[in-house]
């Protein structure tokens, strides 16, 4: 992997296209659309210079600054939506990182997007994860020779853990406890 600069390119996806049967509702639309533009605005402020929106269960339009993609194997998973996601960044021939983020994240802003990011240039690998405490979250900065693995593994509700598990030694641990819980939201 090349050790990346201040020029490379960070496009962030942001996976959103569950139908969240125990919130009982799209989350994409939760909170009148609350938590979409709040992740939209965590990726965007945190070093993404595109941000990428994973839609699937709910057709929504998206905030400035963000496009809009269908996953339409939606259904199958969270590993359907990254599938998406990077099949749509891989289209961009500047992007060197991908930043996945979860759209059930509200208390997950800009400054921990950034310190992730940071981290993933800062090591030759290019994979890093947000930790809270001692739990893993998100976001996870993928840089983009990962991505065709990170996509072929993929599959249910595990997106890239089967690929980060697969190679412990290679991703950087960002704890990021200090900025935020990273509990995602499953019930209301």
């Amino acid at each position: 992997m090349q050790t990346p600069t201040t020029q490379h390119r960070v496009v962030g996806v942001l996976l959103a296209a569950g139908q969240g049967s125990r919130y009982g509702m799209p989350k994409v639309l939760a909170h009148r659309g609350a938590w979409l533009r709040s992740a939209v605005a965590a990726l965007r402020g945190g070093g993404c210079s595109r941000v990428i929106v994973v839609l699937g269960a709910a057709d929504t339009a998206v905030p400035d600054g963000a496009e809009a993609v269908y996953a339409p194997d939606w259904r199958e998973g969270v590993g359907a939506s990254l599938r998406a996601g990077l099949a749509a960044a891989s289209g961009d021939p500047d992007a060197d990182y991908a930043a996945v983020h979860l759209v059930d994240l509200p208390d997950v802003h800009a400054d921990a997007v950034a310190r992730v990011i940071a981290a993933a240039a800062a090591t030759e690998s290019g994979l890093a994860r947000a930790f809270y405490g001692a739990g893993p979250g998100h976001p996870v900065v993928l840089a983009r020779g990962h991505w065709a693995a990170v996509s072929r593994t993929a599959t249910g509700d595990l997106g890239a853990l089967p690929y980060l598990r697969e190679h412990p030694g290679l991703v950087r641990r960002v704890d990021c406890d200090d900025l935020a819980t990273g509990v995602d939201r499953d019930t209301r």
